[in-house]
């Protein structure tokens, strides 16, 4: 204990920074140590917790997401005399393939040629794109991409209505090569990177056009260091999504008289076709581990449609409260803002999210939400996340979490008498969050050495 006294005092009191934390027994619930535990803090996406929370208790383990087919005309002689709808409901799991499956299904009912239009029907949630908070600058980014309830990533990390910029060094002196996942169509790049020896990551530079999907590319890449992925946001994923199923239209062989444009279904039509995304337990690995904003503000919009029929931040956020008012926690004390975490107005302190990550392993859904939490020191980025290259041999599962000056990490460590302890550290008002990062892998090593609490 005084080693922890020591290194609060005279390490973590450092350059005006903030520190909260909270220790908790995972067994009694018994507060173990507290130290500025009950001041509200940003917990950057340590917030995830609470929507993961609220996610699986209200929504279950085995929850999907649907997106239909629907067609308001007959078929006849190979040809459907109406519109075809596509209509999203909130699954962050799309792909281009599944794109392919929805087209190759009006195929597999016979129909060569489409008289009407293409609907894309994204009203299941509201039309607000961006939470109220973010930085617009953060637009451009993956973590800062449009939230729609009918999306598009472009591998399994879904990354929903983002871009991979596979980037790979060239010759010395010549210009890297760029693949665009998960297609090209409607993106222009300009490309003034130079291939060097070395570079580090950071020397490569990318951005977005905020009014069109330009990307600027400058900066290096080194040849030892070899190819990055960088993920970007689509500005306008709609016209994103309608430009590659113009494309499977055509490379199935379909003709579409009309065009590929946004609408709402009406009411007298017939499903086609029905397909159900993974279950939200598998869903919450790439939410929790990989820190994905974009599930994060998608599942806080389906529980505002399904609490309230409001896919909508406000209605969201008040369904997470309301789910959550089941636990022993202090709400009123909280400041929800999104659903990922990245507003710097979310406040909550570190006492009651170890209160709530005791309450929870109660529910018959706490194994799925455990084993979505990143583990320390483990290099499959599907099991240790954004620990894997953090505090190895330590059995330690836990959320990240960082935005501008805050830092923090919330979760479970086994000790050394094999207690399982409940722990939340929010750094504030940092000038170096790698440096908190630094300070929240010791605090949890101190935390594993202590085997008597008093």
């Amino acid at each position: 204990m005084e080693k922890l006294n020591d290194f609060l005092k005279n390490t973590c009191n450092n350059e005006g920074s903030i520190l909260g934390l909270s220790i908790r027994s995972s067994i009694t619930g018994k507060s173990l140590y507290d130290y500025f535990a009950s001041t509200r803090l940003q917990p950057a996406s340590n917030l995830k917790i609470l929507i993961a929370a609220a996610a699986l208790k209200k929504l279950g383990s085995d929850y999907t997401f649907q997106t239909e087919l629907y067609t308001d005309g007959e078929i006849v002689n190979e040809t459907c005399h109406g519109n075809i709808f596509l209509i999203g409901k909130g699954d962050p799991t799309l792909q281009e393939k599944d794109y392919l499956q929805f087209i190759t299904s009006l195929k597999e009912k016979g129909i060569k040629q489409i008289s009407g239009d293409f609907i894309l029907d994204d009203t299941w949630y509201d039309d607000e794109r961006w939470s109220d908070d973010l930085i617009w600058a953060d637009q451009q980014y993956a973590y800062g991409a449009e939230v729609s309830a009918l999306t598009l990533a472009p591998d399994a990390d879904y990354d929903t209505n983002a871009i991979k910029l596979k980037i790979a060094p060239g010759m010395l002196n010549t210009a890297p090569s760029v693949n665009i996942l998960p297609h090209s169509e409607g993106i222009t790049i300009t490309n003034t990177a130079v291939t060097t020896e070395e570079a580090d990551e950071e020397d490569l530079i990318i951005k977005r056009d905020f009014a069109e999907n330009h990307f600027f590319i400058s900066g290096k890449i080194g040849i030892k260091e070899g190819k990055q992925d960088i993920y970007m946001a689509i500005k306008g994923a709609e016209n994103y999504i309608a430009k590659m199923i113009c494309q499977i239209l055509k490379n199935t062989g379909i003709v579409l008289e009309g065009q590929i444009k946004r609408g709402k279904t009406k009411t007298n039509v017939e499903c086609i076709y029905q397909q159900q995304s993974l279950p939200l337990s598998k869903i919450m690995i790439p939410f929790m581990k990989l820190s994905n904003n974009g599930i994060g503000e998608m599942l806080t919009k389906e529980l505002g449609r399904i609490a309230y029929g409001d896919g909508s931040w406000e209605s969201g956020i008040a369904a997470v409260k309301e789910t959550l008012a089941s636990y022993q926690i202090n709400l009123e004390t909280m400041q929800l803002k999104d659903g990922s975490g990245i507003s710097a107005a979310n406040f909550v302190p570190a006492g009651e999210l170890t209160r709530l990550l005791f309450e929870i392993q109660q529910e018959k859904w706490f194994p799925a939400f455990l084993t979505s939490l990143p583990i320390a020191g483990e290099a499959d980025k599907m099991v240790g996340g954004t620990l894997r290259n953090r505090m190895k041999g330590r059995a330690v599962q836990a959320k990240t979490g960082t935005i501008e000056g805050v830092s923090t990490l919330s979760g479970y460590v086994t000790n050394v008498n094999g207690e399982r302890l409940i722990f939340s550290i929010l750094f504030n008002h940092l000038l170096d969050a790698d440096k908190g990062k630094d300070l929240e892998d010791e605090l949890v090593t101190i935390l594993a050495e202590i085997g008597d609490w008093g």
